[in-house]
């Protein structure tokens, strides 16, 4: 059987999906998955059972390795920034 998880190793997991799903240029996307990102971990912070925390970190580990991958992808096909986003490079118009 393995060693409990400390609580040190759940929380550096829980700094690298929050860093993760932060990288999405995708406004709709990276709100999504920063919401998921807590509600797992809140989910896994009342777990009492090591046997059903293990299997729950392990499959958050997996989780973001997708994840990962999934903002590079984003990131290269990211479009225009929506009306709801703070736009800093917004051109505004001069009357000649």
């Amino acid at each position: 059987m393995a060693a409990p998880l400390s609580p040190q190793a759940i929380l550096s997991l829980y700094g690298s999906t929050l860093r993760a799903a932060k990288s999405f240029s995708s406004y709709n996307f990276r709100n999504y998955f920063m919401q998921r990102t807590k509600e797992n971990f809140r989910s896994m912070q009342a777990e009492n059972d090591p046997a059903k925390l293990t299997l729950a970190y392990n499959e958050a580990i997996k989780e973001l390795e997708v994840l990962r991958r999934s903002a590079i992808v984003n990131q290269l096909y990211g479009g225009w920034r929506l009306a709801v986003e703070q736009q800093s490079d917004v051109r505004e118009s001069r009357d000649n």
